[in-house]
Parts: C-alpha cells; structure tokens; sequence
C-alpha cells in the first residue's frame, strides 16, 4: 500500500504529463494554423503574379489578344494611272475624246502627246488607258478610265479590232495617239452585242509594252 507522499508525487507526476500533453496539441494547433496561413499567402502570391502583366503567360495571352484584335494590313491600291515614268503628266487625267468631221476612208493615226519611250512592234503585249467615242457624234461607249483600270493586249495577235492591231504600231511608250478608224476596222456598220456601229475614234494612251 502506497504512503501518502508517494500518491502526492504520482499525482504531481499525472498533472505534469497531461499539462505537457496540452502544449503538445496547442503547438500542434498553432503549427497547423500557420502552415495554412502561410499556404493562403502563397496562393495569393502565385494568383497576384499570373494576373501582373509581366506574368510571362499572361503577356503572351495578351499579345495574342491585340494581334487579334489588331486591324489586317492591306497592300496599298496600286497607283492609277501607272504613267511611265519621265512621261508627260497629262497622261495622268482623262483626255477629252470629241466628235469628227467629214467621212473617215482610212485609218489614221495622230499623234497628240509624243512618248520617249520604245515604239510598239507587233507581238508585243501593250498596256494602254483610252476613250472610245463614235466619230460621227462624239458620244462616249467605252473608256478603261471609268474601270480605273488599263486593258492589255497583244499587238497584231487578232484579239481587238484592226484599227487598233494596226494603228498603235510604231508608237512610242509614253504616247497619247488619236485613231481614226473606219467602220471596216472597226465593228462594222451593223454590228451585235451593242457594239457601236460605223467609224470610231480613240483617244489611246500607250502606258508600258513588252
């Protein structure tokens, strides 16, 4: 049987270990809280980093939402009308294109600006801006100008009218010619599809040939 004294210091002894047991779990408990503190800490770190804008994901993200929404660059239109260069600036505005006088027998070309460039040879392919009238009243039916658009075509190859294969040989690039052309040059007197009867005249400007 145990003394007195001897129950005392076992008593003692049972406070000491639950009184270190309950520091035990309170460390516990305050060592658990920080670590979760300090996880939510690093968390809103990390989220604040990945939001900045030098966040290398979220630059990338970025540069890729202003090149989408970034307007497409386009090509210049090209210049009209392609003058060569050295050439006389007239060629740069339409030529006034008037009604003849008297009958038209044979195709005649006039010269009204003189090129410095090569003359036109036959199997070239021209390029060329012009004004088509109907010689008898002057009236416009066709003009590459009204297309801001020169037409090309190759000389003598039988793909426009005769008064044309025939009538702008010899002209120098850089020209401005007036052809005079008889309807059998041209598409006749009763001709179909709309296309203007009888003699015609162009005002032709030889822009490039090769």
């Amino acid at each position: 049987m145990k003394t007195k004294a001897e129950k005392r210091a076992e008593a003692k002894a049972a406070k000491a270990r639950a009184r270190a047991m309950r520091k035990r779990r309170e460390m516990l408990t305050v060592a658990g809280a920080a670590a979760a503190v300090i996880a939510v800490v690093v968390g809103l770190v990390l989220w604040v980093d990945s939001s900045s804008p030098s966040s290398p994901a979220t630059t990338a993200a970025s540069a890729g939402a202003e090149a989408a929404a970034a307007p497409t660059a386009t090509a210049p239109a090209a210049a009209f009308p392609p003058v060569p260069e050295g050439a006389d600036p007239a060629l740069s505005k339409k030529p006034a294109a008037t009604a003849g006088t008297g009958k038209v027998t044979e195709l005649k070309t006039t010269t009204v600006i003189e090129g410095k460039g090569p003359a036109v040879q036959s199997g070239q392919t021209i390029n060329v801006n012009y004004v088509g009238v109907t010689y008898a009243d002057g009236k416009e039916f066709d003009s590459s100008w009204s297309r801001s658009e020169p037409f090309s075509f190759q000389v003598g190859a039988g793909n426009v009218i005769q008064g044309w294969d025939k009538g702008l040989i010899g002209v120098k690039v850089g020209s401005r010619v007036q052809l005079d052309i008889p309807a059998a040059q041209a598409y006749g007197d009763n001709p179909t599809g709309g296309r203007p009867a009888g003699a015609l005249r162009f005002v032709v400007d030889v822009l490039a040939a090769a």
